[in-house]
């Protein structure tokens, strides 16, 4: 249940109500929906977006909001917590910071919601739809990537995805580590001495380099570092750099598992980091501070 603040009374029971683009928002119910399907919101974040409903159009700055939603006597860092929240309310609307449809950020300033909103008394979601208005709703615009012009997945299976990469790449360090020796044996059936030497180097500093750097994305994606975003494109050359070198491995097994079997593997291998950087696009779409 929403709770209003001394400075924003609650609205009257014909305004209880908001719809804007898919979504409705019941504020009686304290309930956001998306196409009559209930949407999870946290009450925080629930409050955030109701009160710049409520204002929908103007500035609302950011004191306003502390005003509304931290009473003087609560003691809160402040600033995060309402980050927080309108990552929160974000995440829930597959909005975005740099390409808003709802929620604009107005520098030094505060937010401003963007969108159309219509106000009136709380729709039966179980009732029958007008033929017009389900047409309306298949024909609304979805929620799109702006840099990646695909619809916006949920952030679990992408950053799930994610660090199913770095365990398998973590897999092929510690394999390759344990059976140095078997590797070495088989370079030297088709190397020079020396070169199987060197690509027995070159194995053991790549994968000496490569299982921080895994630990290192699988601990920022499980905690859900929100500046891995920025953190990842500046290691990413790096990345690509590792992960193209050891896409070479499958040739390795070439009298195990044929030349087809090597090059498809290979193949994939080379995509990976590609997939990769466009995982963490996809999950922090946000990474930038509000």
């Amino acid at each position: 249940m929403l709770h209003y603040g001394a400075s924003m009374p609650a609205p009257p029971n014909h305004r209880k109500t908001a719809r804007f683009g898919v979504f409705e928002l019941d504020l009686a119910a304290g309930e956001l929906r998306k196409r009559g399907r209930k949407v999870r919101l946290q009450e925080q974040p629930f409050q955030v977006l109701a009160s710049l409903i409520q204002k929908a159009g103007e500035v609302v700055s950011r004191e306003e909001l502390r005003q509304t939603l931290w009473p003087s006597d609560t003691f809160v860092d402040f600033d995060h917590s309402l980050n927080t929240a309108i990552n929160k309310v974000r995440e829930a609307l597959g909005d975005s910071a740099t390409s808003p449809h709802y929620i604009e950020t107005l520098a030094r300033r505060g937010y401003r919601f963007i969108a159309a909103v219509e106000t009136g008394a709380p729709s039966n979601a179980n009732s029958t739809p007008h033929p017009a208005e389900s047409a309306e709703r298949t024909a609304s615009p979805i929620n799109l990537h702006p840099e990646l012009e695909i619809p916006i997945p949920r952030r679990g299976v992408t950053r799930g995805l994610f660090a199913l990469i770095q365990f398998m790449y973590l897999c092929f360090y510690l394999v390759a580590l344990f059976r140095l020796h078997a590797i070495q044996n088989i370079a030297d059936a088709f190397l020079p001495p020396w070169g199987a030497t060197t690509l027995a180097g070159v194995v053991m500093v790549t994968a000496g380099t490569g299982i921080p750097l895994r630990c290192y994305l699988m601990s920022a994606v499980g905690f859900d570092y929100q500046r891995l975003g920025e953190k990842f494109r500046r290691i990413f050359p790096l990345l690509l750099a590792l992960d193209q070198l050891w896409a070479v491995a499958p040739f390795l097994l070439l009298q195990k598992i044929g030349l087809g079997a090597a090059f498809a593997a290979s193949a994939a291998l080379l995509y990976l980091p590609f997939s990769e950087r466009t995982l963490i696009q996809m999950a922090y779409l946000n990474s930038r501070r509000n």
